[in-house]
């Protein structure tokens, strides 16, 4: 066994000056990458989702996008906190009564699609399948087209390659909901499916409970209340009129059907909720527009080949149909900012005023009356939203708590809270 070598401790006594170096704190060295598109190297990109020139960093969904790519925060949550926080600090804001607006704009427009539907059967064209594709095709063609421009055609495939997977998910149950609902009004009465939508605001709550780790106030569970009482108030009304579409065909097939849809609603709500959380909208909904073209394409050609043959196709059909889709495409073009600046359980509340506005509109497209309860159960539903957010702090819920105390985990583009904490004056 050969013996190991002494070292001798002295000769870097004996060395040249010029061989010693002063011993000095260690240096710690930072690799600065450039701000840009991950597809692209050496691209550049300002701060704002709005203005960047190419891209948005890494497509990193669980750990979101890399914070050396965002501009810095000017202020802190808990900063925030001090200074416009207190009593009812949220409902102070403006940012309140901008997304309880753009709820009710959105409930508006479902009614709006609901119309549409109504008037299609009317004329005879039941395609609820086909129906929806059109609108998948729209958002393919504006948001996936201005993902590759942003990202380039080789980075887009980067993307499908990498994160095509999650999108799929989010697709499918998106697909999934709206087939389920519309098959569910087939087969049992509107006044059943109505009851059902309730539930559709409980898979909201458990999912985010179980795994966005989402802490609900006792306020938020009394505002759902009120707002769930105000829907059964309404439909209450409908039984009270008669007004619930008749004898069910098959009851207990419908309600099956409707709570798998309303299921299958909850799930894509929460998932988008969290992807457009981490990632650019355009990203987020140009994804969904192409899964959702195939799913939805797929599923048409099977089930609703008959169904197409048999429809009507006139310039009325026509026009319905475009009036349809593009209602439709400014709906899934407005949610992700509400997921943002509140949350997918608010997102579902605001739709239960969809009822209220239905009757409305109809009053002169359908002859329909309001029931003196139809304002009370309104007044209800708007009370639970204030009462909802009646505790939440400055931020409310554009505040993910999956994204870190100062949201460092987060995109920064419009409706967000690190948007907000970036430049503390923005409004959306």
């Amino acid at each position: 066994m050969s013996k190991a070598p002494a070292i001798d401790e002295r000769q870097a006594s004996l060395a040249n000056d010029s061989e010693i170096e002063p011993v000095e704190q260690p240096v710690e060295r930072i690799t600065v990458k450039p701000k840009g598109n991950p597809y692209s190297p050496g691209a550049s990109s300002s701060s704002s989702e709005g203005s960047r020139e190419h891209g948005h960093g890494a497509v990193e969904l669980v750990g979101g996008p890399d914070p050396n790519e965002q501009p810095p925060i000017q202020t802190t949550e808990a900063e925030l906190e001090r200074k416009k926080g207190g009593r009812f600090a949220f409902l102070k804001r403006p940012q309140f009564w901008i997304v309880l607006g753009l709820s009710q704009a959105l409930a508006i427009t479902q009614t709006g699609t609901n119309i549409f539907t109504t008037l299609l059967a009317n004329e005879g064209t039941s395609i609820p399948a086909f129906q929806s594709l059109f609108n998948y095709v729209l958002l393919v063609l504006i948001y996936t087209s201005y993902t590759i421009y942003k990202y380039g055609f080789t980075g887009w495939l980067r993307l499908l390659y990498k994160d095509g997977w999650r999108y799929f998910i989010l697709a499918f149950f998106d697909v999934e909901g709206n087939y389920f609902t519309v098959l569910a009004y087939r087969y049992t009465t509107i006044l059943s499916a109505q009851l059902i939508n309730f539930w559709a605001i409980a898979v909201v709550v458990m999912i985010s409970l179980l795994f966005l780790k989402v802490r609900y106030h006792l306020a938020q569970y009394a505002g759902i209340l009120i707002a769930c009482g105000g829907l059964g108030i309404l439909v209450a009304s409908d039984h009270i009129t008669h007004s619930n579409g008749g004898p069910a065909l098959n009851a207990v097939k419908g309600d099956l059907f409707a709570l798998l849809g309303a299921t299958c609603y909850g799930l894509s709500n929460v998932w988008e909720e969290y992807l457009v959380s981490k990632r650019p909208m355009y990203e987020v909904v140009g994804q969904l527009g192409f899964w959702g073209m195939f799913i939805n394409g797929v599923q048409a050609g099977i089930f609703d080949k008959a169904s197409f043959r048999a429809a009507t196709w006139n310039g009325a059909v026509g026009g319905y149909l475009v009036g349809y889709t593009l209602l439709l495409t400014w709906f899934y073009t407005a949610a992700p900012i509400v997921f943002r600046m509140a949350s997918a359980a608010f997102f579902n509340i605001g739709l239960l005023t969809g009822n209220f506005w239905g009757v409305i509109v109809g009053i002169r497209l359908f002859h329909y009356h309001v029931h003196y309860l139809y304002p009370i159960a309104f007044v209800l539903i708007i009370g639970g939203h204030f009462v909802y957010y009646g505790t939440e702090g400055v931020l409310g819920e554009a505040k993910k708590p999956w994204l870190g105390e100062n949201q460092e985990g987060g995109s920064d583009g419009y409706g967000t809270a690190r948007r907000q904490l970036e430049n503390p004056s923005v409004i959306v």
